[in-house]
């Protein structure tokens, strides 16, 4: 099975070197590549959950392309960092 997921945020090696890092211990992932030029995430596994694999991506400051939960983020962290000022 594979999942193909485009994300926000990724601009270099080191964030590619994060997102694999980050989503390689998920139950059923075998392998994580990741294409900085075109922002995508591929994973591939067993028995991978979507889910679980945007919800990660959120947390390590990768949110999947258009999705909700990934503005949500954003937006509270851009909250934070005015109202800190």
């Amino acid at each position: 099975m594979e999942q193909i997921i485009s994300a926000s945020n990724i601009k270099c090696s080191g964030c590619a070197k994060t997102i694999q890092e980050g989503l390689a211990p998920l139950t059923g992932v075998q392998t994580v590549t990741v294409d900085v030029a075109e922002g995508t995430v591929t994973v591939t596994g067993d028995t991978l959950q979507r889910t679980a694999l945007t919800q990660k991506l959120a947390e390590l400051g990768y949110p999947e392309k258009n999705a909700s939960s990934g503005l949500i983020n954003i937006m509270q962290k851009a909250k934070e960092l005015f109202s800190s000022k």
